[in-house]
């Protein structure tokens, strides 16, 4: 059962993808949009997961530091709402704090470029998210 886990941004998604027995997230891709334009992910985001036969979908939610829900987790969970809608499948939220600062600094460890770092840290905390998620739900 494959799973894709989001970690939206402004102006950035990143996507992560599970293999096939739903163990191990990857990242899969970063798409990029126009500021706050959320719509223009919509169509990308279903071609991903009719091509891959997604089952899950899972998005980061950023909450605060104190577990409460600033202006971007609740931009996240509009995004939701009318991901669901669009899909006609459920969204699994799962807390993304601290997931950049681990990515970015998984790649600062592997001594990527400033350049190359931005270009992957969305899919990797992506990533990160995604597998959080496979591993709290893992069977047996």
């Amino acid at each position: 059962m494959r799973s894709i886990g989001l970690d939206l941004g402004t102006k950035t998604l990143g996507i992560a993808i599970s293999d096939k027995l739903g163990l191990i997230a990857s990242s899969y891709k970063t798409i990029y949009f126009n500021e706050g334009q959320y719509e223009e992910l919509l169509n990308p985001i279903k071609e991903i997961v009719e091509k891959e036969n997604v089952e899950n979908i899972v998005l980061g939610l950023p909450k605060n530091m104190n577990n409460t829900l600033g202006s971007r987790a609740i931009e996240t969970l509009k995004f939701k709402d009318r991901l669901e809608e669009f899909l006609g499948k459920e969204i699994i939220m799962q807390d993304e704090r601290w997931t950049s600062v681990q990515a970015n600094n998984l790649l600062i460890e592997a001594d990527v470029s400033r350049k190359n770092r931005k270009k992957s840290v969305d899919k990797l905390a992506a990533a990160f998210i995604l597998q959080v998620y496979l591993d709290k739900n893992r069977k047996g």
